[in-house]
């Protein structure tokens, strides 16, 4: 219970209080319970859609939108902006490194944020409503478990940092553990062409990682949340393909 609540802590801002003390390998094995608390915040999500359908369509999806925003903290957007800004300097290593841990957004982390929640809006709005809620659900599970895997594939690119106990500690039994409460969700939901999207989502993930540890040699928080973004967005384009 004490890693689940590591998790819902860490991914959303619900107020968790932990009375016994955390370790460095409770924060890697807590990863396991990422998809479950992306599954959390679906429900909330695919509940907020409906409870709000009796207003213009427009106006319902920018409240799931918003919602998605507050309930994570916004920490996936905040590593989405600082990747670009560092990654779209065309800079060395460690000075991507040090533009992304710099807490001022540059021209390339507002333009990369703005076109990001533009593109999220727009394909949302382009759902149809029976699907839509299930798409959401996903999105929120396939998310989280991407975190793990890129957490799982990677070394961490910094020698100090608050993902690093995350990275050094993701345990393959996890990952795994993971991806099949994943991939039963997509079924579930949308059965054999929900295991189809599922691995369709999987190439543009697994080329973000790629693409990341080319880069900096492995990840960071920031790339993580970075990956996340890429994760969601990848579930909404390929459904609203599906639909």
């Amino acid at each position: 219970m004490k890693r689940f609540l590591i998790a819902l802590q860490f991914l959303t801002i619900f107020p968790i209080r932990i009375k016994s003390e955390v370790n460095e390998k409770d924060l890697g094995a807590s990863l396991v319970w990422f998809p479950v608390v992306g599954a959390l915040i679906g429900a909330v999500l695919a509940a907020i859609l409906f409870i709000f359908s009796f207003l213009p369509h427009l106006v319902t999806i920018a409240l799931v939108l918003i919602a998605s925003i507050v309930l994570t903290g916004a920490i996936h957007l905040d590593g989405f902006t600082d990747t670009c800004d560092g990654f779209l300097s065309a800079k060395s290593k460690e000075k991507i490194l040090e533009i992304m841990r710099d807490s001022r957004i540059g021209t390339m982390g507002a333009v990369g944020i703005t076109c990001l929640l533009l593109f999220k809006f727009t394909i949302l709005v382009s759902i149809p409503k029976d699907i839509l809620w299930k798409a959401l659900i996903m999105t929120a599970v396939f998310a989280r478990w991407c975190q793990c895997l890129a957490c799982y594939m990677s070394g961490y690119a910094r020698e100090e940092g608050k993902a690093r106990y995350f990275i050094e500690h993701a345990a393959g039994k996890g990952v795994l553990s993971g991806a099949v409460f994943t991939l039963v969700m997509f079924i579930l939901l949308l059965r054999l062409k929900g295991l189809i999207l599922f691995f369709i989502c999987l190439l543009p993930v697994f080329l973000s990682i790629q693409f990341v540890k080319r880069k900096i040699g492995g990840m960071t928080g920031d790339t993580i949340g970075a990956v996340s973004e890429i994760a969601e967005v990848a579930v909404l384009f390929f459904s609203l393909a599906y639909a």
